[in-house]
């Protein structure tokens, strides 16, 4: 008994399978798109309504940010909101001389808003801030 030969479909293949590098190069680009960080450009556009506050008060040598137990803002005693609150910071920081800042919240002003406070102070650049009374807490 002889052996048969191996037909022409039995023969190895000589080529390269470029499927799993493929696989491998797509898992890749997916990874670089994730990590790569987004892209974060800014553009000015002035919105209509949103120009520099019209009576805004503006102690020069020390400017007072008080939240109350009902969560309301106010600035040099005047109830504002935190768009108003981030102008008024903005608009000392413009002065010859940084004015100082106290920041007196009450014992019961919820812990977030008086954190989103000291954020846009921090974000204005104010660097002469005061917490008087802080010692009651």
């Amino acid at each position: 008994m002889g052996f048969a030969q191996p037909s022409a479909d039995l023969r190895p293949i000589g080529d390269l399978n470029t499927t799993p590098l493929i696989d491998v190069m797509l898992v890749l680009l997916v990874m670089f798109i994730v990590t790569m960080p987004p892209q974060s450009h800014k553009v000015a556009i002035a919105l209509p309504g949103q120009g520099p506050p019209k009576h805004v008060i503006l102690n020069p040598v020390r400017n007072e940010v008080t939240i109350d137990a009902r969560d309301r803002i106010a600035w040099n005693g005047e109830i504002i909101d935190r768009t108003a609150l981030r102008a008024r910071l903005r608009g000392s920081m413009r002065l010859p001389l940084e004015p100082a800042l106290d920041l007196i919240p009450a014992a019961e002003a919820r812990y977030e808003l008086v954190d989103a406070v000291i954020a846009d102070i921090k974000h204005a650049g104010v660097t002469k801030l005061g917490v008087p009374g802080n010692e009651a807490y």
